[in-house]
């Protein structure tokens, strides 16, 4: 398949691919969006010793896609840039760069393999469709003009992994950059800026670590906007967590096997705190601590709908099947849901629905994380035995977005939304910094990064605080506000049994 191309016909500025831009809607950029096109353009004017990449970390709810799309619309209207290639994971994140474009006044077009219109500003298209394009990259310029500088846009570049050792084994990595090479600029954008293989990534600039701070290097963002400034600001909503602790039983009497107890919030084998996880979030478990979030959780969203009518929550399931039982479970209680996974053929017109204002709850798997953008969404529980950092930050954060009606209200902290799951140590060790940002460390070869930390630097020692302090396992674990959690003690622990 050939690569997609820019044969558009350059026109005047004055003229038809101005005349949309002209019309938009005036939209005056928050203080890190200004940053950012102060960024873009200095670095646009540095010539021949031009650093192309620049990454931007900015949690969900920052404005990553308008922001981008703001600074790409001043640098074209200023003439330092022609044309604009949009990289994005998924259709559904692509379709809302495409309606981000039509409310900013921009025409972009979804590629589709053949030549767009000739009034296009930029192409959108997925790293699976770059995958295909690797013909000769320069087709992207035919037709646009003499030294044309187009913007090659990188959103969640987390996902570009590059592998020194094996370059051709993470396909989308590479083939971003054959893509983009020559592009004037290659903006990478990420909520969470790390992975847990320890692979550098695209659009990124790395620091060397001295060999005597352990090696390796830091993956360091060109502008980091922190979860806790946009929460002071009043842009996004800060997050609290409450953990359902209780104790598991493993072994089986009646078998001959010796019944042994552990406790969900302070068991430090790893083996077994993944094997408390597994059996803490079944449904019509003996010790109900999954049936206990789902109950709190349901409170907890019917309190928040007094105030906000149309209000929803997030249920983030382990598989198909275990989204049924809970969409089941919800649905015998009443409330109105609607189920997506991958198998789902109309997921994407449900997540639309869900949007809209379509029931009380949306079950997922693996389908409302990175770019899923829902502000209705208040409350989150998260019942699933995934356990990396970045899964975990990328759901709950579903939860910090604010709608239109919101961002009229006076600036400062808004009301907070919540998170309810199993008291997992790992869990637990993510919530309390998931408002704090820090560089993603690549350790050298004969290190193995932590993958349970998300690929940063060091270890998470999520009970190291929790011990200091002398709390014991009690059945509500409270996190709240975006700084380190304060836990509070409860009078009960459910029990569940294996």
């Amino acid at each position: 398949m050939a690569p997609p191309s820019f044969d558009l016909g350059l026109r005047p500025r004055s003229n038809p691919l101005g005349e949309s831009v002209a019309a938009a809607p005036t939209i005056e950029p928050r203080q890190w969006q200004r940053q950012l096109i102060e960024l873009m353009r200095r670095r646009l004017r540095q010539g021949p010793a031009l650093e192309k990449d620049v990454l931007v970390h900015a949690g969900p709810g920052a404005g990553k896609t308008i922001g981008a799309l703001l600074g790409f619309r001043r640098l074209w209207q200023e003439g330092h840039l022609d044309r604009v290639l949009i990289c994005c994971h998924r259709t559904t994140i692509a379709n809302q760069w495409l309606e981000t474009g039509r409310r900013l006044g921009l025409i972009l077009e979804p590629w589709q393999g053949c030549t767009p219109q000739d009034t296009c500003h930029g192409l959108v298209l997925s790293y699976q469709a770059a995958t295909r394009a690797q013909g000769d990259p320069t087709a992207l310029l035919a037709g646009a003009g003499q030294g044309a500088r187009w913007l090659a846009i990188a959103d969640e570049v987390h996902h570009l992994g590059l592998d020194p050792d094996e370059p051709e084994s993470s396909a989308w990595g590479p083939a971003f950059i054959r893509l983009t090479e020559p592009a004037a600029l290659r903006l990478g954008l990420s909520g969470t800026p790390f992975r847990a293989d320890n692979l550098a990534f695209c659009a990124a600039r790395r620091q060397p670590i001295p060999a005597e701070e352990g090696g390796g290097e830091h993956i360091v963002p060109d502008l980091s906007i922190e979860p806790r400034q946009l929460i002071e600001a009043g842009d996004v909503r800060p997050l609290e967590f409450r953990f359902q602790d209780g104790w598991v039983e493993h072994g089986r009497p009646q078998d001959g096997v010796e019944r042994e107890q552990s406790p969900l919030s302070a068991e430090s084998r790893e083996s077994w705190r993944a094997r408390n996880l597994r059996r803490a979030i079944r449904l019509g478990d003996g010790g109900g601590i999954a049936l206990r979030v789902l109950l709190q959780a349901r409170s907890r969203l019917a309190w928040v709908r007094q105030r906000e009518p149309d209000a929803g929550g997030l249920v983030v399931a382990r598989d198909i099947m275990h989204a049924r039982q809970i969409t089941a479970l919800l649905v015998e209680q009443g409330d109105r849901v609607q189920l997506v996974h991958s198998q789902e053929l109309e997921a994407e017109a449900l997540l639309k629905a869900f949007r809209a204002g379509a029931g009380e709850w949306l079950v997922s798997v693996d389908m409302c994380s990175e770019g899923f953008d829902a502000p209705r969404l208040r409350v989150v529980a998260y019942l699933t035995t995934v356990v990396t950092r970045s899964r975990f930050v990328q759901a709950i954060t579903r939860a910090v977005r604010v709608g239109e009606s919101s961002q009229v209200c006076p600036a400062g902290p808004l009301p907070p939304s919540y998170v309810f799951a199993p008291a997992d140590p790992l869990l637990m060790g993510y919530a309390r910094g998931w408002s704090l940002s820090e560089p993603y460390r690549i350790s050298p070869p004969r290190l193995t990064a932590n993958a349970d930390a998300g690929g940063w630097g060091g270890t998470v020692d999520p009970l190291a605080s929790w011990q200091a302090l002398g709390v014991r396992s009690s059945g509500v674990i409270q996190v709240r506000g975006p700084q380190l959690p304060k836990l509070s003690k409860s009078s009960s622990m459910p029990r569940t049994h294996e």
